[in-house]
């Protein structure tokens, strides 16, 4: 087995974004950024690229689906954690809504299984959830390899406290950029690098820190054990786990209580 690859992926207009850490050290590790069309491109691109590495990816994307009656224990648990940035986590349709064919059609579904409309919002990225649902359903040994991540979550163990403005505004980016840079001395390095070789158009800047964010998380929490939302996750009707994992950083927590 070579070395450990952390994989940090969120979706962009061109696709998936990802960022990709080899190495457990931080003397030693490099680190990749590209786009994909389709999650299955990017593993390909793993196998192609990384030979026998050990892959973890975190992604920001629902993983496991519940068939109607209740939200994912999942959601329910991030948006406790995050309060104040609670809204950063929306209620994830059914997996019968989530292969309608259109908005309206998903809408009533989704009503009629769970009691509650949709959002435009959620429809939007439905592609998306298809696009790895599916993946994940045809490939069962890569389950334990792809796990689901909320960079909201990240941002907030990182610092031991929620951020203060929204990611798309300026105050915001800057808030999320300056949490990567205190766990991570190369995260300025790959940031810039993104922004200067994709057009905002198919990459946005928030979608680079959140991708960043995933990626940290993937390889502090792969190192020194990850923390879950819920402890005990739920399992879908395809036998998808639905958990949410973020890695606790304590020394911010300690310097922050001691302030």
């Amino acid at each position: 087995m070579g070395k450990k690859v952390f994989v940090g992926v969120d979706g962009c207009r061109a696709g998936w974004f990802a960022v990709f850490l080899e190495g457990e050290n931080k003397s030693d590790c490099t680190w990749k950024v590209e786009i994909f069309p389709e999650f299955s491109f990017l593993v390909d691109f793993l196998k192609n690229n990384y030979g026998q590495a050990d892959p973890l990816i975190l992604i920001d994307i629902p993983i496991g689906l519940k068939t109607g009656g209740g939200e994912r224990l999942s959601d329910l648990g991030a948006r406790s954690l995050l309060k104040t940035r609670k809204s950063s986590i929306f209620p994830v349709p059914c997996r019968e809504a989530v292969y309608a064919e259109t908005y309206k059609e998903a809408c009533e579904v989704n009503e009629r299984l769970t009691g509650k409309r949709i959002s435009k919002q959620a429809w939007n990225i439905v592609p998306k959830i298809r696009d790895v649902d599916s993946f994940l359903v045809e490939n069962k040994n890569l389950r334990e390899k792809v796990r689901e991540v909320g960079p909201e979550i990240c941002f907030q163990a990182f610092t031991g406290f929620p951020m203060k403005s929204p990611k798309k505004k300026v105050e915001g980016f800057l808030e999320r950029k300056e949490a990567l840079g205190n766990v991570c001395p190369f995260a300025n390095e790959v940031i810039e690098y993104a922004l200067s070789k994709y057009r905002r158009k198919d990459l946005a800047k928030d979608d680079i820190l959140d991708s960043l964010a995933a990626a940290l998380t993937a390889k502090m929490g792969g190192m020194y054990g990850f923390k879950y939302v819920p402890n005990e996750p739920e399992t879908d009707g395809k036998g998808l786990k639905i958990q949410m994992v973020y890695y606790e950083c304590k020394e911010f927590k300690v310097n922050k209580n001691a302030e």
